[in-house]
């Protein structure tokens, strides 16, 4: 009878658990899309939902090594227009408790960005805290 009730408890705990990582990386889908979105709809009020405030950008420019924060960087740039011609795919999420690392694929006419993106669970809500990017030419 323990061995039973041991192995009962056992299923539970896993499915629980699984349940659990599920409802994260539904959520981190929820972060990401914002980024997306706002981003491709030129919306900065959508997009600033994914970032944590002190949320860094970091990326190599033709001058060399940028190191930014995220929302200001985006805050100065984005003007308000119509949606931009691009597609956007979350191409992995990796999770583990409360961090998590994300693949980002976002495809123009003539190049496309490589985003990886750092999260972590702040106040029970997945931010972005950190941002890398490659941006990749298309031959013509």
């Amino acid at each position: 009878m323990k061995h039973i009730f041991l192995t009962l408890a056992v299923v539970l705990l896993t499915a629980n658990l699984a349940t659990a990582q599920d409802t994260d990386r539904e959520q981190i889908e929820t972060t990401l899309n914002y980024y997306l979105e706002g981003g491709t709809n030129n919306d900065f009020e959508t997009l600033k939902k994914a970032f944590h405030e002190t949320a860094t950008m970091k990326f190599m420019a033709k001058d060399g090594y940028k190191e930014v924060n995220a929302l200001e960087f985006f805050g100065s740039r984005m003007k308000p227009g119509p949606a931009q011609d691009r597609t956007t795919k979350i191409e992995s999420i990796d999770l583990m408790g409360n961090a998590a690392h994300a693949k980002l694929v976002i495809d123009y006419p003539s190049f496309s960005f490589i985003d990886y993106m750092n999260l972590l669970k702040v106040d029970g809500e997945w931010k972005i805290v950190g941002k890398i990017f490659y941006r990749k030419q298309k031959a013509l």
